[in-house]
């Protein structure tokens, strides 16, 4: 039985998450991004972000806890890709506290996501996933399932830095 559980986000879960957001963004980025970028990154101004997507349910967000702590969330809705069918879905975001990084935290945000997106009516998922983060890409191919298109690569500005990224898809269901 795993320790940890996956619930709908809450308004006082908000903190929690930014906070995490910031934590993980830190360590997966360590390397693709500069340091003193990454080091100027405030949970304070994600809080509103996530206060809102919770509000809002745009996207709906749920996290991974365990005991009182959060330890990982995911944020998914309808694709925000142009072009898209109303069947399609996105992963919005999905991160995980580095200190719960390999322990099957994420799989179950992704299990939770796509549970959420099947009853929405969403019939495909995708996500915008960072060619240089090879943690990201590994989760998304070996254990969720999802094949990257590589005729979808975008290059996204992050303040002085460029990512290139890569949309990964698959069906649902």
């Amino acid at each position: 039985m795993s320790p940890y559980e996956v619930l709908p986000a809450e308004l006082r879960d908000a903190k929690a998450i930014a906070d995490l957001h910031a934590a993980a963004v830190r360590a997966a980025y360590r390397g693709i991004v500069p340091d003193e970028q990454l080091d100027a990154l405030a949970p304070a101004t994600r809080e509103a972000k996530w206060r809102q997507a919770i509000e809002f349910a745009e996207p709906q967000v749920h996290v991974a806890v365990q005991g009182d702590t959060v330890v990982g969330f995911v944020g998914f809705d309808r694709s925000r890709d142009p072009k898209t069918k109303p069947t399609d879905g996105e992963i919005w975001s999905l991160y995980v506290h580095p200190d719960h990084w390999g322990k099957g935290v994420a799989l179950q945000l992704w299990e939770a996501a796509e549970e959420g997106l099947e009853e929405e009516g969403c019939t495909t998922v995708s996500a915008w996933i960072p060619l240089r983060n090879e943690r990201a890409l590994r989760f998304f191919e070996h254990q969720a399932g999802f094949k990257r298109d590589l005729k979808t690569a975008r290059t996204t500005p992050w303040g002085a830095v460029r990512i290139e990224e890569v949309r990964a898809k698959r069906s649902l269901g």
